[in-house]
């Protein structure tokens, strides 16, 4: 079965989208920011062909106009965790890979490097400077909860979801910074210039 990357993705609309980003920067700055950012990814990923690429959108029904053809499947209901198993047990026997899109620097060559891990690891992350993770693959022999428990959107969110994988090979990838404060957004494009 072909590697797949869920893209996981707020539909990106006015004042729904980055909010803690757009208290800072304006509603219309972080939306900017957050489609340029999806984009780019999509672009990067739809470009590899050796992983199937899928966008995976909340709110389900949202219409989300892309200059790039890309598959789309709707989050569904729930949480982040429940909503993130739901993708990954799309791909029952194959290596499955959810990245987010406030990342400015993921490439594919992250997922690539994601899926060659999985080749020796039960699962991989991609973590945070904030203590979460902006990567998460998992091969066919995960747990059945590999979500369970965890307190997303906070210092926790990695070792959280760790537990859940303990007594199986786990493997990381290099640490990148998520954009949700404007200092965030700063320090992305001081490192860039």
């Amino acid at each position: 079965m072909r590697d797949t990357v869920f893209v996981f993705a707020r539909a990106p609309r006015l004042g729904a989208v980055k909010r803690r980003l757009a208290r800072e920067i304006g509603a219309r700055a972080a939306l900017d920011f957050h489609r340029a950012t999806m984009i780019a990814l999509l672009r990067g990923l739809g470009a590899e062909r050796r992983f199937r690429t899928v966008l995976a959108t909340t709110p389900d029904r949202a219409r989300v106009p892309l200059p790039i053809a890309v598959a789309r499947i709707g989050q569904g209901g729930g949480g982040l965790g429940a909503r993130m198993q739901r993708a990954a047990r799309r791909v029952k026997r194959g290596r499955v890979v959810i990245i987010g899109c406030d990342i400015p620097d993921a490439r594919a060559a992250d997922v690539l490097a994601a899926f060659r891990a999985l080749g020796r690891a039960d699962a991989v992350f991609g973590p945070a400077e904030d203590g979460g993770y902006w990567l998460v693959g998992l091969s066919p022999r995960r747990p059945a909860r590999p979500f369970a428990a965890v307190r997303w959107s906070s210092t926790h969110a990695l070792a959280d979801t760790l537990a859940n994988f303990r007594g199986r090979r786990v493997a990381f990838l290099r640490t990148l910074r998520d954009v949700d404060t404007a200092a965030d957004l700063r320090s992305v494009r001081q490192c860039r210039s």
